[in-house]
């Protein structure tokens, strides 16, 4: 996980020192992942802007075992004297399938997507913990975090 956070870090400076970012898309697809204590789940993931600063994301994400399936809604706000990053913040359920049986979570997140003017690429970062709901009661995991890496459609 630590080789994975240096390469964003790194490809994020890269991309701020280097590309001219543009502030709004509408649609991107890619990769997810989502990781910290417990399994890291890797997957499909994509964006749809209802409006500048409102967004759904959807991912399904996959671990040794287990199955992730999550959506999200986000507020997006710019962040000032930056072109292309925003701040964004949301809540959604999610669902995790595993051999015999499954969690039902609720996700809340905080992060920063940034959006490349030069390549059809957005990056994002967030910290998104889960309050897990089973039949045995409940449980909280705060260290949860979440990396996206989507080509931007339009």
């Amino acid at each position: 996980m630590k080789r994975i956070a240096i390469f964003v870090l790194i490809l994020c400076g890269l991309g701020l020192l280097q590309l001219h970012a543009q502030s709004d898309y509408k649609t991107a697809v890619g990769l997810g992942i989502d990781f910290g204590s417990g399994q890291t789940f890797v997957g499909p993931s994509a964006k749809f802007f209802l409006a500048p600063d409102t967004a759904i994301e959807a991912d399904v994400l996959f671990a040794s075992g287990s199955t992730l399936i999550q959506a999200f809604y986000e507020y997006h706000g710019a962040i000032e004297g930056t072109d292309g990053l925003k701040w964004y913040a949301g809540v959604g359920p999610g669902v995790t399938l595993y051999d015999g049986g499954s969690n039902f979570l609720v996700r809340p997140m905080v992060g920063m997507d940034l959006k490349f003017n030069t390549v059809p690429l957005a990056l994002t970062f967030d910290w998104r913990p889960a309050l897990g709901f089973n039949g045995d009661g409940s449980d909280f995991e705060a260290a949860r975090f979440g990396l996206g890496f989507r080509y931007v459609l339009d």
